[in-house]
Parts: structure tokens; C-alpha cells; sequence
């Protein structure tokens, strides 16, 4: 049944996740939603059938994905993305998925209600990890199941690459398979109900240069066909009906905007250095080698975080040791000689050890996960910190272990890598003896300990992500809290200058990888507090790089003190603006923002 259509008055505002900068100006082309799955039983004699039916829908569903492949492969600006389709085509063989579902309807249920089933089993897996960036990877087994769902249906291809008019795309979800089909003449811009920040389909959206707003919950019972509206990617607003006078102001926006953006391929190949020449590196966070065709795009330095979790994912038992060293080599031939610092297992193990029943964990973010879980499945840890050190010969890594809280668990890490070290020199396995090892500084306990933390290792690399939310206690993914998430919040402010403070007394680079470290409101803050790297997802090094190069680290810790004696987090941000459109009016000005 078809949801009744809100009424929408002029200049009605909606705020959802601005995931690809940009404004985007037209009318609205709405696709066509899936269709709703009731429950529905079948006899125990139309078992057979049904599962022989589930499985052409799934052949069909691969056709399909090879068709697109081998069309997106023929355009240049798309090669890089194609590791997308691989992976849902590698979905359309997983066990989790497929062979659960068969196992669904021999319980006599519809193809439809027993993969239905199954997806929402696996939503509730995925919701359970911690890191954004992984949890958003269910984004890709939501787009085959809607595949899936759409051809038992009966349902048509939406025809995405076939729309005619220049207009904003407006869906209740789209895949990656369909971004990649745009006509970027025609697509202006695009609107969803669901989606996130770290999806691969708002990945495309950034590397195509779309803008996109996501995570809007019910967009698409408010609009019509033709209805006129208004995105910023940037900021997450819509604007549905605009009036005579926001169009003009989102008009002149929308060219300042575009101004800008041209302005950025002048800073490309130049270096991230301040005004008063203090050097800061910017890597690009990835999770694998093909992802780095963006960061090639975008001059980044390096790898300043890669996840390994991927390797991971979507298998019934962990990538074997020569798995590991082959991906990591891969990334490290990608970088060229410069430095790639790799994560070790950052996601809980009931995957790989069933009997722990991790799944029915209270509180999974606080946990057996991470360094936790790798220090308790030592078999597990040994064979990654093995192949680590084997790909060393391939080029330039670091070590980061995550969510530290305590010297004991940094000692242990050391002890078992010397030991790992010890075993490779007596097989004379080659390896870098000087192999550079650090520690991702995520919760209060490793903030208030870090000059102790800091005379054990080579280098601080902070998770602002999790930091603030442990800090704050506040679950970014709870709708009733996720207003307290705040990364200007005081508390987190003198979090970050303890760190650095205790990472330069110690003689160690402090580097930040959250997603503080790609917002250019930010940059001069991160400067300030004496911050030697930077790493964020690629789209946004040129936008940090533009604004690093306009000041100083000098002005910037004169900012910093003055943010530390402010008592709010509405006080920290105001200044923060003032600050920034004073210094920087054609990047931070209301026309631009």
C-alpha cells in the first residue's frame, strides 16, 4: 500500500545527511519505490519451486550486474569504481545471504518473505559494529536485496540512465549500480530516504561530483514529479517549493560555489604547508587498493589510515596470511613509496569465534572488539601482525593498533610483534626491522594516560569519531541523543590538546583520523593544537589543503587558547565561525555556506 503524500507548503525545509557538496537547483524525478513484503507462507509441496524460483531471480540479478560492469568499464571516470560491482556480485555468492535465505523458505516461506527475513538479520549484524565506515557496507547488501526483491516482483530495472530532463533524482534508496549509470548532463543532484555518509553509493556521488543529501527518512512521501526544490550537499538542507527569494540566494550560493571549486585545482599539486611553513601531511583514509585511484585524484600523501576489516567481511572464515600480504602489497604498490599506515582488526570476533556470542553483547561498542579481541584470539592477531610485516617489503607501512586504553595492552602488542619478528628471522623471512608502531587514541582512559602511553610507541594517530562519542557518552546512531554529538564540545577540545601536548613533549607525531580532520571549519583548530597529520577521506583534502595554506600554526594556537576558556559548545563554535569568515570570507561566507 502506497504511503498518502504530505502536503508541502513553500519554502518547506527538510535536514538530512549532506554526503556530496554542491547545490543542486531543478525539478524532481521520483523513482519508483520497492515494493512492500508481507509475510506470506507457502505449502510444504511449492518448497522446491520456490527456491528453484529464488534461484533464477539471483541469476538474473548477476546478468544484470555484468551487463552494468561491462558497460561502466568502457568510461574512464568509472574504472575506478568497479571493485563496487564486484563486491555485490560477490554478495549474490555469499552464504549469509543466499544460502540462508533457501534455508528461510524450506521454512516454508514466500523468496520474498524469506529474504526479507535475512536482510533485516543481517541489518541488526552490521548495526552492532562500531565503525561508521564498516556498518555502511550493509548499504551494499541492502542494494542486492533490493535487486533481488525488485526482479522477484516482477518489477522492471529502474531506468536511471535513460532519464531525459535535467532534474534532481529523488528514491527512497539508490544502488551504486544505478549511480554509475547517470547521465551527469541530467542529473543535477539526488534526494533518499536512507542511506549514510560513508555508503559507496555517496562515495560515487563525491567522486562524480553529484550533490547529495541522504538519510531523509520520508522525502518521498512529501514530493511529487516535477515538484521544484533545492539541495546543498554541503549542509544537508532541501528546500521543497522555494520561494522566489531563497532561489536567488541559493542561485548566487550555488555560483560562488562552483567559483570555488574551480579555484581548488590551483592548490592540487601543491604541499600542505601553513603560512608560517610548518609542514602537515595529507593521507587519505581507504579500506582498499582500488580506492586509491581518489586519493591519487586528489594529491593525497600517502595512507594515514587503511582498514583492514574489509578483508574480513563477507566470509565465513578469516583471510589467510597470504591473503593479507598480497592486499596489503597491493595498496603499498598503489602508494608509490609514500607511507601507508595499516589498522589491525578493528571490528568485535564473534564471526570468526562463534562460541563467544559477542552478538548478544549489552553493549557491544564498549566490548570485545579491536585490540580486545585481537589480544584474546592471539592466533588471529599473530597471522595479521605476520603478514603486515612480510608486505614491509613492499614499501613504507606503520602499525596502528586501535582502541587502546591502557600501557598493559600496548606492551602486550609490542610482545607479541617482537615475537612474531623472532619467528620470521629464524624462517629468514624478510621484513622493514624498523617498521614504525602506533596506537589510535579513541577513549578517555588513553587521553588521561597519554605521556605514559607516549614512551611506548612511535606515533598517536586519534579516532575522533569514537573518542567523541565515549567522551560525550553519546551513541552518534541514536536519534533521541545524536544532537550531544559534538565535536566543538569543551570537553573534547582540551581531550585533543592533552594528546598532542603529551605526543610533542614525548618527541612523537600526533596525527588525527576521524572525520574531524576533513571539515575546513576545523582546519586552522587542528593546526593550532599542533597536529602533524591529517587523514580523511580523499574528496576532501583540497578543501583542507585551501584553507591550510591561508594560515598559520602561530595564529592557530592563539585560536585554540582562546576556544579553551569558552564554557559551551555553542560559545566554541560561534567563535570558531567568526573566526574563520574574518580570516577567510571567500571560503567561509553565508553566500558560500
Amino acid at each position: 500500500m502506497a504511503l498518502a503524500k504530505i502536503k508541502v507548503s513553500e519554502d518547506t525545509y527538510l535536514v538530512g545527511i549532506g554526503v556530496s557538496p554542491g547545490i543542486g537547483i531543478g525539478e524532481i524525478t521520483l523513482l519508483d519505490q520497492q515494493p512492500v513484503i508481507d509475510e506470506v507462507s507457502i505449502d510444504a509441496d511449492e518448497v522446491r519451486g520456490e527456491i528453484e524460483r529464488f534461484r533464477q531471480a539471483v541469476g538474473q540479478a548477476r546478468e544484470q550486474l555484468q551487463k552494468i560492469k561491462q558497460t561502466v568499464s568502457r568510461q574512464p571516470h568509472l574504472q575506478e569504481h568497479l571493485y563496487i560491482l564486484d563486491t555485490h556480485l560477490l554478495i549474490l555468492d555469499d552464504n549469509m545471504l543466499i544460502g540462508n535465505t533457501e534455508k528461510a523458505i524450506r521454512r516454508q516461506l514466500s523468496a520474498e518473505s524469506a529474504l526479507t527475513e535475512v536482510l533485516a538479520e543481517l541489518h541488526e549484524m552490521f548495526a552492532a559494529i562500531e565503525d561508521e565506515y564498516l556498518r555502511e557496507r550493509r548499504s551494499d547488501v541492502d542494494a542486492v536485496g533490493d535487486r533481488l526483491l525488485r526482479i522477484l516482483a516482477g518489477r522492471n530495472e529502474r531506468p536511471v540512465d535513460q532519464i531525459d530532463s535535467r532534474s534532481l533524482i529523488v528514491a527512497h534508496d539508490l544502488s551504486p549500480a544505478e549511480t554509475m549509470q547517470f547521465d551527469r548532463t541530467k542529473i543535477l543532484g539526488f534526494l533518499t530516504d536512507r542511506g549514510g555518509r560513508t555508503s559507496h553509493t555517496a562515495i560515487l556521488a563525491r567522486s562524480l561530483n553529484i550533490p547529495a543529501v541522504v538519510g531523509l527518512e520520508s522525502v518521498t512521501t512529501m514530493v511529487a514529479e516535477r515538484m521544484p526544490v533545492i539541495i546543498d550537499g554541503s549542509t544537508g538542507v532541501v528546500i521543497l517549493r522555494p520561494s522566489e527569494q531563497t532561489f536567488k540566494e541559493y542561485l548566487k550560493r550555488k555560483q560562488n560555489y562552483e567559483y570555488l571549486e574551480h579555484e581548488l585545482e590551483n592548490y592540487r599539486d601543491l604541499p600542505g604547508v601553513t603560512t608560517d611553513d610548518v609542514k602537515i601531511f595529507l593521507r587519505a583514509n581507504l579500506e582498499m587498493a582500488s580506492e586509491f585511484s581518489l586519493a591519487h585524484k586528489h594529491a593525497a600523501e600517502g595512507v594515514g589510515l587503511f582498514r583492514t576489516e574489509f578483508l574480513y567481511l563477507g566470509r565465513s572464515e578469516p583471510p589467510s596470511e597470504d591473503e593479507q600480504v598480497e592486499a596489503y602489497c597491493e595498496i603499498l604498490r598503489e602508494a608509490g613509496g609514500a607511507s601507508v599506515t595499516i589498522r589491525t582488526l578493528d571490528i568485535g570476533g564473534d564471526k570468526f569465534v562463534p562460541e563467544l556470542n559477542l552478538a548478544d553483547e549489552a553493549n557491544p561498542a564498549m566490548g570485545l572488539r579491536a585490540i580486545r579481541f585481537s589480544l584474546r584470539e592471539e592466533h588471529l592477531f599473530r597471522v595479521q601482525l605476520r603478514a603486515i610485516l612480510r608486505a614491509s617489503t613492499c614499501g613504507r607501512i606503520r602499525i596502528l593498533f586501535p582502541m587502546i586504553s591502557g600501557v598493559a595492552e600496548v606492551r602486550a602488542c609490542r610482545q607479541i610483534l617482537k615475537e612474531v619478528r623472532e619467528q620470521l628471522d629464524a624462517e629468514g623471512v624478510s621484513y622493514d626491522p624498523d617498521i614504525k608502531v602506533g596506537i589510535m587514541i579513541e577513549t578517555p582512559a588513553a587521553v588521561m594516560i597519554a605521556p605514559l602511553l607516549a614512551r611506548e610507541v612511535d606515533y598517536f594517530s586519534i579516532g575522533t569519531n569514537d573518542l567523541i562519542q565515549y567522551t560525550l557518552a553519546v551513541d552518534r546512531g541514536n536519534e533521541y541523543v545524536a544532537y550531544l554529538y559534538d565535536p566543538l564540545h569543551p570537553a573534547v577540545l582540551r581531550a585533543l590538546k592533552l594528546v598532542c601536548d603529551a605526543g610533542n613533549e614525548a618527541g612523537i607525531p600526533v596525527c588525527i583520523c576521524g572525520e574531524m580532520a576533513g571539515e575546513p571549519l576545523y582546519t586552522m583548530v587542528l593546526a593550532g593544537l599542533g597536529l602533524h597529520e591529517f587523514s580523511m577521506n580523499p574528496t576532501c583534502i583540497p578543501r583542507v589543503k585551501r584553507v591550510l595554506r591561508q594560515i598559520s600554526r602561530a595564529d592557530g594556537k592563539a585560536l585554540v587558547e582562546k576556544l579553551l576558556t569558552l564554557a559551551t559548545s555553542n560559545a566554541v563554535s560561534s567563535a570558531i565561525d567568526k573566526e574563520m569568515r574574518t580570516r577567510l570570507p571567500e571560503i567561509f561566507s553565508p553566500s558560500v555556506l
